[in-house]
C-alpha cells in the first residue's frame, strides 16, 4: 500500500510540528528559567555534534556511488575539516568542501 503525495506531506508536516513541540517544551516553555552554566555551555556544542553526524554517512556511504567510498568525497571532507580548523569559520569550511568536491568530480568526470 502506497501513500499519496498529500498523505506524505501531511506526515512530514506532522513530524515537523511534533519535533518542534518536543524541543520547544524543553527549551522554550521554561521562559525566564535560569539555566545552569554547564547546561548552557554544553548546548553551544550541539551544532558541532549534529552536523558531522548528518554529513559523515554521506561521505562514507554516498548514495551517488551506491555506497562505495570514493576519493572526491573523502578529499572534500578533509578539505572541509582542514579549512574549518584553520579559519574557524563554518561558512569557509563549507565553501572549501563544496568547491573541492565540485572540482574533483569535474576532473574525474
Amino acid at each position: 500500500m502506497g501513500y499519496s503525495t498529500a498523505e506524505i506531506w501531511m506526515i512530514i508536516l506532522a513530524l515537523g510540528v511534533g519535533t518542534f513541540l518536543i524541543r520547544f517544551s524543553f527549551l522554550g516553555l521554561p521562559g525566564r528559567l535560569r539555566w545552569p552554566p554547564l547546561a548552557l555551555r554544553l548546548l553551544r556544542y550541539t551544532p558541532v555534534a549534529v552536523i558531522p553526524g548528518m554529513v559523515a554517512p554521506l561521505v562514507i556511504w554516498p548514495a551517488a556511488t551506491d555506497g562505495t567510498l570514493d576519493a572526491p568525497r573523502m578529499a572534500a571532507a578533509v578539505a572541509t575539516l582542514a579549512v574549518g580548523l584553520w579559519r574557524g569559520s563554518l561558512l569557509w569550511a563549507i565553501l572549501a568542501g563544496a568547491g573541492t568536491l565540485a572540482l574533483l568530480l569535474w576532473l574525474t568526470g
